[in-house]
């Protein structure tokens, strides 16, 4: 959903079985399945996976695409290959086995000069190809003239091939696997013995009108997703940066909402996106999972009601703004409003939630700020920046693995300690101005969207409230915070 126009593709490794492994892909809408043999892998790739990884191409295409024929799936999908293929030769061998598209690397690097010295990731390579040494860099003597030859060549050689073969376009040649013959003057003792029959029969149609290469798109349903609405009233914010309201209800098979309206804004105004409060969107009823996910910069979420899982997945600088309904009877911070893994991947933005999150809220929380009142086990855990403020009881294992960002907890009962996973942070009181004006600013943000109770006792007693917040501090980043400013000191000096 986030870009509804992107073909999916997923790549299989070439090994016995792949072809109902590409079964299940194709029935999982994917557009092109690519089945990568065992001979690729650029110097980047650790040796063993080189030399040991996977099966020749053409037993995994060959297998892929007879299942799918067999089992009706394969005019759904692309099918692509790659493993070391080099020649116009190696093209047609493969589309005779069923593939359509196909992937070089290798042959390409090496008409841009790569000498297969194999230390892409060392950032050493002598030719100037795999590095970002100035000096190695203008040793590079490639052009794009010689790729595009390259693949001229290539396709001129499959079409001679073609012809000889008989075939005019590349769809007929698609699967036919009949035409292939083993050659009779390989005399090694180790192909005395091989069987390539079930590689080279043709595939087995259960009726006669199964397709044998792709005819048609895979139906991903993305023409009824509830964000076409969204996209068509927000057109004048869009297009104009006009201020637009829109009030919806949600229903929980309602997922990724907001997420492709996320993507026409990025796509129009970029990282960017639109001015703060642009797109304000009211909705009601119980969200589905990835409520928000990518919610783009100007965009609003308002929502009255509960959230599955993943609310603010991978949030790129929208607001997410959740409260019960006005009606309900149950005390907000007593009860879990949201689901598991909130905020995974977010980079900017803010989410507040009156209520509790279930388990590994901020998991992995990059830039973004988040206010809830309370959560379950795992928060925090690898959170690499941005501010998250709990209301409440956290949990066990709090804040395993953060390395980055800071959280505010309020711990009147004083369990966090016990709770927290002490190996890369430290607790210690809020003291400092600036982080006393960050957490009051993210409370009193909380109490003005969402109406908390939670909120408002703590800011009408903050003298008192204040000395029962813990910060919750990485030591590594930390360190960097005290080197940075010795540094800017010694400048200033």
């Amino acid at each position: 959903n986030a870009n509804h126009h992107a073909r999916i593709s997923v790549k299989l490794v070439s090994e016995v079985g792949v072809g109902t492994i590409a079964s299940g892909v194709a029935k999982g809408h994917a557009d092109n399945i690519l089945i990568s043999g065992a001979s690729g892998g650029t110097g980047a790739s650790p040796l063993t996976s080189v030399k040991h990884a996977g099966l020749p191409w053409e037993l995994g295409i060959s297998e892929t695409h007879q299942t799918l024929v067999l089992n009706d799936l394969r005019s759904r999908v692309r099918l692509q290959t790659d493993g070391q293929l080099k020649t116009g030769r190696d093209i047609v061998i493969a589309s005779l086995l069923g593939a359509e598209e196909f992937g070089f690397s290798t042959g390409p690097l090496i008409t841009m000069g790569c000498i297969m010295m194999r230390k892409c990731h060392l950032n050493t390579c002598p030719v100037g190809i795999a590095t970002q040494n100035p000096e190695l860099r203008k040793k590079f003597a490639g052009q794009p003239e010689h790729v595009v030859n390259y693949f001229f060549l290539l396709a001129e050689e499959a079409r001679e091939i073609m012809a000889e073969l008989g075939f005019r376009t590349m769809d007929e040649m698609v699967g036919r696997s009949d035409v292939l013959q083993l050659d009779e003057n390989v005399a090694h003792w180790k192909a005395k013995h091989l069987d390539l029959t079930p590689i080279l029969r043709l595939a087995e149609k259960p009726h006669p009108n199964v397709g044998t290469y792709c005819t048609q798109d895979q139906q991903h349903g993305l023409e009824v997703v509830l964000d076409n609405l969204l996209i068509s009233e927000a057109q004048p914010a869009i297009q104009k940066g006009e201020p637009v309201t829109i009030d919806v209800k949600l229903k929980n098979t309602d997922r990724t909402f907001g997420t492709m309206l996320s993507h026409e804004v990025s796509k129009a105004h970029g990282a960017d996106g639109l001015p703060d409060e642009t797109i304000h969107i009211n909705s009601k009823g119980s969200a589905g999972q990835s409520l928000g996910a990518w919610l783009a910069h100007g965009v609003t979420i308002e929502h009255e009601g509960d959230a599955n899982d993943y609310v603010g997945k991978g949030l790129s600088g929208g607001r997410i703004i959740i409260y019960p309904p006005e009606d309900s009877t149950f005390a907000p911070e007593n009860n879990i409003i949201v689901g598991n893994v909130n905020l995974y991947g977010a980079t900017q933005g803010e989410v507040y939630i009156r209520g509790q999150a279930a388990e590994r809220f901020c998991v992995r929380n990059s830039g973004a700020s988040a206010v809830v009142e309370g959560i379950g086990d795992h928060g925090c855990e690898y959170m690499t920046g941005g501010r998250a403020v709990i209301l409440g009881e956290t949990g066990r294992n709090f804040a395993a693995g953060m390395s980055g960002g800071v959280a505010y907890v309020y711990d009147p009962e004083g369990l966090l300690l016990q709770n927290s996973n002490l190996e890369t942070i430290e607790l210690e009181p809020v003291e400092e101005a600036d982080d006393i004006a960050e957490l009051k600013t993210l409370i009193d943000n909380h109490r003005k969207f969402t109406g908390s109770t939670v909120a408002k006792k703590i800011l009408d007693h903050w003298d008192s409230e204040l000395d029962l917040f813990k910060k919750v501090m990485p030591v590594d980043y930390k360190r960097a915070l005290q080197e940075m400013a010795a540094e800017e000191a010694e400048v200033v000096v």
